[in-house]
């Protein structure tokens, strides 16, 4: 028997789910089905953990050594597991998605394109989320396009955006529809408007706007990305 095919047999003798399981062991749901699945493989003491839970005998000599030559590496890392994170349906590790929004002007929805090149998606733990009151079902990762809004964010940095913040908020920098057009600025709240203002130094070549019935928020802005330092 192959280990995923042990570990899904072990489980099933014991009637757990993949989430019970995951509990006992101190892992998450998408581990245990990433073990079933063949993707990733247990440590030799989660290994153990699992025969004696089930009551099922090792897999064979050969995985049992090779687990063990993995095990002995890890603890030589201190303890740290070495192996991926699974990111497919993680609930302890959300992803973010990197995206195009498609807009029309004058229009409040937008449209999303998920880009398929190679742009794995942007991964925090949930405590991240949980500690910026955000929802990960709202976050998006767009790269920034242009030098309007230098030094603080330059051309090709990826940011995160927030679309259920949608509400101006002094001082602080949005996604903007404007007139169809997708624009990262900050707001600044002047002469009884609102403004879309670049902080490039340079304003006679990035003036601030006026906004207007056109000028729609897309979402707030809450993380950054940038290899300028």
């Amino acid at each position: 028997m192959d280990l995923p095919a042990w570990v899904r047999t072990a489980r099933n003798n014991k009637k757990l789910t993949q989430e019970e399981l995951g509990d006992v062991l101190g892992v998450t749901k998408s581990n245990i089905s990433a073990w079933e699945n063949g993707r990733h493989e247990p440590s030799y003491t989660q290994l153990r953990q699992i025969a004696a839970l089930s009551g099922m005998a090792l897999p064979n000599d050969d995985w049992q050594a090779r687990s063990n030559d993995s095990s002995t590496l890890n603890e030589r890392q201190d303890g740290l597991d070495s192996a991926p994170i699974p990111l497919d349906d993680n609930p302890d590790y959300p992803s973010i998605p990197r995206v195009k929004f498609k807009l029309s002007a004058g229009v409040s929805g937008f449209g999303v394109e998920y880009l398929q090149e190679d742009a794995d998606p942007i991964v925090f733990r949930r405590e991240w989320f949980r500690s910026r009151n955000l929802n990960p079902k709202n976050c998006y990762a767009i790269v920034v396009t242009g030098p309007s809004m230098e030094p603080g964010m330059w051309d090709g940095d990826t940011v995160v955006i927030t679309t259920d913040r949608t509400t101006p908020r002094d001082g602080l920098v949005y996604a903007v529809n404007y007139e169809g057009e997708l624009v990262v600025k900050r707001l600044i709240r002047d002469e009884g408007s609102w403004w879309l203002h670049s902080d490039n130094t340079d304003q006679n070549r990035h003036p601030r706007k006026r906004c207007h019935d056109g000028v729609l928020i897309i979402g707030e802005v809450v993380h950054k990305q940038s290899e300028h330092i």
